[in-house]
């Protein structure tokens, strides 16, 4: 026989699976942390270098990037995993929504790359839609603030070719949707571990 739910219940299973999810999403800082340091360093790695070595403006510091934040954060995800096993909705949501993006990101990169194009600003437009998402999923204003920002960027990387402003636009993108947001949420998970 089927349980039906008075309005009443179903705001309070939903408020409490919200809160549970704030409290899992909460071990999400060190991603949005790991990955904003490491594509930091690797769109300025890429400028840095642009002039020294071909091979680093052609993609090098990305791949490093990606592959070595990929094995971290596929490292960190598994023992969280072990540690903390969580069977809350919101949780298979956000992970979708990134498994997408990421599915998203690799498509736009290979095809980028047999177009001869310069992937960053699509790749910092699309940033936006799993940041913004997963802030509003969480209730968590920079990370919505975060996605916004993106998309700005994003938009406004279209419109210059000058190494100097795609380097400082992202990396200011990247600070402010990833690494400030990240910082917040460290704080909060923190906070929740003393509580």
């Amino acid at each position: 026989m089927e349980n039906t739910l008075t309005p009443e219940q179903s705001l309070r299973l939903i408020e409490r699976m919200i809160g549970q999810a704030k409290r899992n999403f909460s071990r999400v800082s060190f991603y949005f942390l790991l990955w904003g340091v490491l594509l930091m360093l690797a769109m300025l790695a890429t400028y840095l270098f642009r002039d020294l070595h071909p091979a680093w403006s052609k993609g090098a510091p990305w791949a490093v990037a990606g592959f070595g934040g990929g094995i971290v954060s596929a490292v960190y995800g598994a023992r969280q995993g072990k540690r903390e096993p969580t069977n809350n909705p919101m949780d298979d949501v956000v992970g979708w929504l990134w498994i997408s993006f990421i599915i998203t990101l690799v498509i736009t990169l290979v095809v980028s790359t047999f177009a001869q194009r310069d992937p960053a600003a699509m790749v910092t437009l699309l940033t936006g839609i799993p940041t913004f998402m997963t802030g509003r999923i969480m209730r968590f204003r920079p990370l919505v603030i975060g996605g916004v920002i993106f998309w700005v960027a994003g938009t406004l990387m279209h419109f210059t070719s000058d190494p100097l402003a795609l380097t400082l636009t992202y990396c200011s993108a990247m600070f402010l949707g990833y690494i400030l947001p990240g910082i917040l949420l460290k704080r909060q998970e923190n906070g929740l571990r003393t509580a």
